[in-house]
Order: C-alpha cells, then structure tokens, then sequence
C-alpha cells in the first residue's frame, strides 16, 4: 500500500485496525491504481487495472468506482456522518473513462491499452451545508500506485459516437472534468480516418486545470483535422480589464452565439453538418426537466436549439423520434454528471 494511507484519520468516521483493513480489501476489492498523475493538489488522473480485465467498450461510456467507507478521508474534508451499518460497506460513483490520448507518443483508444483511465476532480465539501459529504474523492485522493479499489464490472453508457459520416465536423464541448469521455471519442475518431473537423473544447478555471494539455497538443500537431480549444474563467485576464489581454470569463455560450467559436474553430458549426456533445457542469449544459422552467441564464442546449439544433436525450425514450434524423447532423447530444 501507498504511504497516502497513512494520513490521520477524518472526524465522523468509524476507525479500523490496519489488519481488518487488509482483510476488507482482500474480500471486496478488484483493481489495482498502476499510475496516479497529480495536475494539481486538486485534480489527477487515475489509471485503474481490473484484475480480470474489462470487454471492449464504446468510447463515452462510463462504470463505477469505489473503495470502503473503512477508508481514511482526508482530514480536513467535511465530516461524514454514518450509521454503524455502513462502516463495512463501499462507497460508489460513476465517473466516465477517460483516455491517455497517447502511449509512448504514439495515440492509442481506450481498447488498447489494459488499464482504465479516470479523469477525477477532489471534492473535500458539499455544494450547500445541508447537503451529504462527499463520500468517494476524500478518500481517493490519499491512495496511489498501488493501491487497491473496486471497479464495478458492467460498463455501460449512451453518452456515445453514432452514425457520423467521416466527413461530418464533431464538436465536443465540455467543462473541468467533462472532458473526459470526449478524450475517449477523440482517438477513436482520428484511428478510424475521420475526416470531418474534430473540435474539442473546454472550459476551466485556470490553465493549471489543463491536464491533458501536452498530450492534445501533440494530437493537433499530427491531424489538421484535429484542434482543441481551451478557455478560462478565473485568469487575471477574465477578470481584470486593466490587463492588456483582458477577454472577461469565456463562458461557451457566448462564445457561440457571438461567432467567435466557429471563428476560433474555422469551422461554420451549421446544424447542416456539426454533431454536438455536451458533458460537464449542469449550468453549461442547460438541460430543464420536462415541466420545469427553463434556466436564468442560458446554457447550450438553448443556445444550440436557437440556432437549428435539436436535442437527442437518450434518458429518455430510446424511441423518441426527432424533427431530423435523430443521428444526423444538427443533433445534440449529452451527458448527465446529476
């Protein structure tokens, strides 16, 4: 085991002996964490083998990953209160798998290499005071190399690349995290000889939330096709109009209505031609229950529906039909981190 573990234990937790830790392991856990990569203190990568290994899967899709609520939490993460019933018991949450992007310098898909990679964001409090304490990351993020978790055996997912024409342009547009399965979509695209423009974007708070920055650039630099976009928040020059490069907070909605997207991205974004996938933050995205009243500030699926696109919401009926075909160009696609 990593010396992670060795962290004094969070308030609010049941305290285990380090010899029925081992044996709780032993009996519920079946992945090891080969190679953990820290962006920052609050954001890193986790490379996860299956001790059987995983059937071929569709790029976007997702599976869960979990570790015993006998685990230490970090410290100063927001107490958890449990009932003594689920001192024995695994906490849980889906993350979609993302993809190194490159092996070697060499691109490689998610069914290429032996190992599952998870793009993970630490979360220490909750949103709101009355909400649960985040179960799962505060005690991620003491583990490393090493160390061992449950991955759930099903993956599964809609959140996926179907019926593209090679020549079709794709845009991916996330948030932080949401990034994730569209690393996925992306080398599955380049290895099968898509043509079309392939746009990545996404939006952070500060570059240093970039943490596949190196590998996209790389990909850039060997596929004309290929280009992703990133755009901040919380830079100086998002907030401080005295800065000589001074832009505001690049929120993807207004880059898109303005124009300045399909400027940085050369590439029309026309409903005639363009796929759309959405993953991130639920405000980015915009989506509204059926019923429920639309947001106070637009997210894209507004903004898109505005110019000709149309929603495809796999959770709902796989039957749905569209005005368009529900494959076609001019369809949104997105997934639900809520």
């Amino acid at each position: 085991m990593s010396t992670h573990n060795e962290k004094p234990i969070a308030t609010g937790q049941a305290e285990f002996s380090e010899a029925e830790k081992l044996e709780l392991r032993k009996k519920h856990y079946n992945g090891t964490i080969t190679e953990r990569i820290d962006i920052h203190e609050g954001l890193a990568r986790f490379r996860i083998r299956p001790d059987n290994g995983f059937s071929p899967f569709k790029a976007g899709q997702y599976v869960a990953v979990g570790l015993g609520n006998w685990e230490t939490r970090l410290p100063d993460s927001q107490d958890e209160k449990l009932e003594e019933k689920k001192f024995k018991k695994l906490t849980r949450r889906a993350y979609s798998i993302s993809c190194p992007l490159l092996d070697q310098q060499k691109m490689v898909t998610v069914n290429e290499i032996d190992y599952l990679e998870f793009y993970i964001a630490l979360v220490k409090h909750a949103a709101s005071p009355d909400a649960k304490a985040p179960s799962l990351t505060p005690r991620l993020f003491l583990m490393g190399d090493g160390d061992r978790v449950e991955v759930q055996k099903k993956i599964v997912g809609t959140y996926v690349l179907e019926n593209i024409k090679p020549t079709d342009t794709v845009l991916m547009i996330s948030t932080g995290t949401g990034e994730a399965p569209h690393n996925a979509m992306t080398t599955d695209l380049l290895s099968s000889g898509h043509v079309g423009n392939i746009i990545n974007v996404t939006t952070v708070r500060t570059r240093l939330d970039l943490g596949y920055l190196p590998e996209h650039e790389h990909l850039q630099a060997a596929h004309p096709n290929y280009q992703y976009l990133s755009y901040t928040t919380r830079e100086v020059e998002n907030w401080d109009k005295t800065h000589p490069g001074y832009v505001g907070k690049q929120y993807v909605q207004d880059l898109f209505s303005s124009g300045l997207l399909a400027e940085h991205a050369g590439d029309p974004l026309s409903p005639n031609n363009t796929h759309v996938f959405l993953c991130g933050n639920p405000s980015m995205i915009g989506y509204t229950p059926p019923g429920a009243d639309p947001p106070a500030t637009p997210g894209m699926l507004q903004v898109l529906k505005d110019k000709g696109f149309v929603e495809i919401d796999d959770h709902k009926n796989a039957d749905q039909k569209n005005s368009i075909d529900r494959d076609g160009p001019g369809t949104i696609r997105f997934e639900k981190y809520w």
